[in-house]
């Protein structure tokens, strides 16, 4: 028996009834259990509708509201999404650091799980001086001050495990050469990663300064 349910509202009901019935009386039995369905049901919504009015507990098409309302149609719930991850992409990006450095590099690890590359070509960390770290003879970009607020990030596609679950290429059951009952002949599409690199270039998009370019190349 848990609060709100069948059960629950059966007893709350009896024990406001005086004791003119005894401790069996199936048909007063069967009218509580009516009114105890009805009211369970009654509760059943409450706690739902209850669970809607915060993020941290909305389920379903509202978690899809939720986002529209914040975001409108820049984060839309991905195929299959559960309403776990959904929630956890919500929040992330409703207290998302913006308009600096660290939320670009931020941004990318969330969507891809790789981190960028960003030079800025009048960031002295970035271009350091003769004979500090970088110099003539030594990797790495020169300074200059015609690029003012503009910056190159080189972005990672997250890393593809492959198609799970399939062996390989002369391996059974599937695979050239090979005979066996149950093979399977997987498709392109199961091989695409499910970030592309337009999310990418959104995501970038979604934390830039504003007045920034950001020449970006996706690796």
């Amino acid at each position: 028996m848990a609060t709100g349910d069948k059960a629950d509202f059966s007893v709350r009901i009896k024990s406001t009834l005086p004791r003119w019935f005894g401790d069996t009386f199936p048909y007063l039995d069967a009218v509580i259990a009516g009114i105890a369905t009805g009211f369970a049901f009654v509760y059943s919504l409450y706690a739902y509708a209850k669970l809607q009015t915060r993020i941290k507990t909305a389920t379903d098409g509202w978690l899809d509201l939720i986002s529209g309302d914040f975001f409108g149609t820049a984060l839309p719930r991905s195929p299959n999404q559960s309403d776990t991850s959904f929630r956890s992409r919500i929040l992330i990006n409703l207290f998302r650091e913006r308009a600096t450095r660290k939320a670009i590099v931020t941004v990318l690890q969330d969507l891809t799980g790789r981190t960028p590359t960003i030079f800025e070509p009048k960031r002295p960390l970035d271009t350091w001086a003769l004979g500090t770290g970088l110099g003539l003879g030594v990797n790495g970009g020169l300074a200059s001050f015609l690029l003012p607020y503009q910056a190159f990030v080189n972005a990672f596609r997250p890393l593809n495990s492959g198609i799970p679950n399939i062996p390989g290429l002369g391996t059974s059951p599937c695979g050239l050469g090979i005979t066996a009952g149950g093979a399977v002949i997987p498709s392109l599409a199961s091989a695409i990663d499910a970030v592309t690199d337009a999310d990418i270039y959104a995501a970038i998009s979604s934390v830039a300064p504003v007045g920034s370019i950001l020449w970006t190349r996706i690796s």
